[in-house]
């Protein structure tokens, strides 16, 4: 795998301030102390953008998700720092690239991708970007169920997998850290394990009649399959947020909630709901419509980091189904 040059700053071929060195003062007293406070100064800025010893000759990490980045930062921890290309709070499915992606992309040694056919705006970047870079796919080993769903993550057994694939790329990456990213990995997975026992616990309030799901697009299938709920259907047909349903599938989707007696409506944060808002007027159901299904939230929102996004997931869908 291509390396950039991590050489210090101030060395041959680097901008900025460079440490340059005086073999004599001259022979006035006060010139060479004010030469020595110069020096002194000098020397001091020269170490101030000298890389920080935790990432100075490591590859860039650039995952396109936030909660991919988020779970390849526990892989990571404090020897790598792992970057996002899609801020928080932006679905996937509807992004629009923009020129400085390219550079980020460009700019990686490691891109870190869901993979499942998941990100479709990826391919032209991909193409364009110089240099190479070791690509991630954290699904690889995963099997797409209904359709091709790459939505794995919504089931943080199968993220297990995720940090297995992560892990491995890493250590390929970086041989020197394969140790920290397997101990990192380990502990991590834990994490998950535990996450999947909460989530049991906090649905064990829910009965199985009523863990029925109707969401904007098929997103929560393997959740459902998980954690034993039935998705009754989708305001939007299909595997992406940017489909559009006939008036038929409006009409049989209304029927089928009815018939079912499905409690609310779930949309991703970043789901226009005037669809979903018009379903529940005819049925009588709540829209739900601040889970965070594609994406982390602000670092100051209630879904920060995966672990807690699930959470968050979570504690919504049980709130709205147990009123």
């Amino acid at each position: 795998m291509a390396r950039r040059d991590r050489s210090p700053a101030g060395s041959a071929g680097k901008k900025g301030v460079q440490c340059l060195s005086y073999n004599t003062y001259g022979d006035f007293p006060v010139l060479r102390k004010l030469l020595t406070l110069f020096l002194f100064l000098l020397i001091t800025a020269c170490s101030a953008v000298q890389p920080s010893a935790p990432t100075a000759g490591l590859p860039r990490v650039l995952a396109v998700e936030s909660f991919l980045a988020d779970i390849a930062q526990n892989v990571a921890g404090d020897r790598l720092e792992v970057e996002s290309l899609l801020p928080p709070g932006v679905d996937a499915h509807a992004y629009q690239p923009v020129p400085r992606d390219a550079a980020k992309v460009a700019d990686s040694d490691v891109l870190l991708v869901n993979g499942a056919g998941y990100e479709t705006f990826l391919a032209p970047l991909l193409k364009n970007a110089a240099g190479q870079r070791l690509l991630i796919e954290a699904s690889a080993g995963l099997t797409p169920e209904r359709g091709g769903d790459p939505h794995f993550w919504l089931d943080p057994t199968l993220v297990i997998r995720y940090v297995e694939n992560i892990r491995a790329g890493l250590a390929q990456a970086d041989p020197g850290g394969a140790a920290v990213y397997a101990a990192n990995a380990a502990a991590y997975i834990e994490q998950l394990k535990a996450l999947d026992g909460w989530i049991v616990t906090q649905l064990a309030q829910t009965p199985p009649q009523r863990r029925l799901l109707v969401t904007d697009h098929e997103s929560l299938g393997y959740f459902a399959e998980r954690y034993g709920f039935t998705v009754v259907g989708t305001v939007v047909p299909g595997l992406s947020s940017e489909a559009a349903p006939s008036a038929q599938q409006m009409a049989a989707l209304i029927e089928r909630i009815k018939s079912s007696g499905a409690a609310a409506i779930f949309l991703n944060i970043t789901d226009n709901p005037q669809l979903a808002e018009q379903i529940a007027s005819e049925t009588g159901v709540r829209v739900v419509a601040d889970l965070y299904i594609e994406s982390l939230s602000s670092p100051d929102g209630p879904a920060p980091t995966y672990i807690e996004m699930m959470k968050h997931n979570v504690t919504r869908i049980v709130s709205a189904l147990n009123p």
